[in-house]
């Protein structure tokens, strides 16, 4: 798959990055790398809840088949599909069965 062939090439050039030899070097281009991709984080993530939001309302799938399909775990398609981000200490407790 050539999506397959892409993220592999990421992932050999962080090698690469792991690979620099003066330690300076290697903090500042890690330091780069990880400005950026925090930035890309939030975009991707926002893409990617619009996407399992699509899945599940335009093609009616489960929260186990947009996972499959998205190739993420069916807990992180419930947060997508439900706005959560951060630390599970940030999201509202879950309601008490016994209350409603």
């Amino acid at each position: 798959m050539a999506d397959d062939e892409e993220v592999q090439r990421v992932f050999d050039a962080i090698e690469d990055v792991d690979q620099i030899a003066d330690p300076e070097a290697r903090s500042r281009a890690r330091a780069q790398i990880t400005a950026k991709t925090r930035k890309l984080s939030a975009e991707w993530n926002a893409e990617r809840a619009e996407l399992a939001r699509k899945l599940r309302d335009e093609e009616d799938e489960s929260v186990r088949g947009i996972a499959k399909r998205l190739g993420i775990q069916p807990g992180t398609v419930q947060d997508l599909l439900r706005g959560y981000k951060g630390s599970g200490t940030t999201r509202p407790k879950a309601e008490d069965a016994s209350d409603g």
